[in-house]
């Protein structure tokens, strides 16, 4: 808000100079057209600020997404591995495990790297338009 508060002062002063409420100060740009190009100015750099500072944060998230998609598929892994120790407990005690498809397909070693290329290709396919 600081950056706001300057803001405000400044151009406050500048326009009660200029207009003439400030009678202290001879007014210097009666018009106002060096403000106006003063603010343009500030503009067109602020703006490319903002943006090169949304450019670095979108590609923090890009690696905050791939560090996540990365922890996810190892937990998967870790999972399947885990329903499938746990069945090979059941047939070693003789437990009668009711295998479901879901069951048996969770049991599936899903490999990171199949579903990274899948992703790939995917986000190279055109999006589909409907007519």
């Amino acid at each position: 808000m600081s950056f706001v508060y300057i803001h405000v002062a400044l151009f406050g002063g500048w326009i009660l100079v200029n207009v003439g409420l400030l009678p202290i100060f001879p007014p210097f740009d009666p018009s106002l057209v060096i403000l106006a190009m003063f603010a343009s100015v500030e503009a067109i750099f602020v703006s490319t600020f903002v943006m090169i500072s949304q450019n670095r944060m979108a590609a923090s998230d890009d690696k905050r997404a791939d560090l996540n998609l990365q922890i996810s598929l190892l937990a998967e892994h870790e999972t399947t591995q885990l329903l499938l120790i746990v069945t090979a407990i059941a047939g070693k005690l003789k437990v009668e495990l009711n295998q479901n498809e879901e069951i048996i397909e969770l049991q599936q070693d899903v490999r990171p790297e199949d579903v990274l290329d899948s992703i790939e290709d995917l986000a190279d396919k055109p999006h589909f338009e409907p007519p």
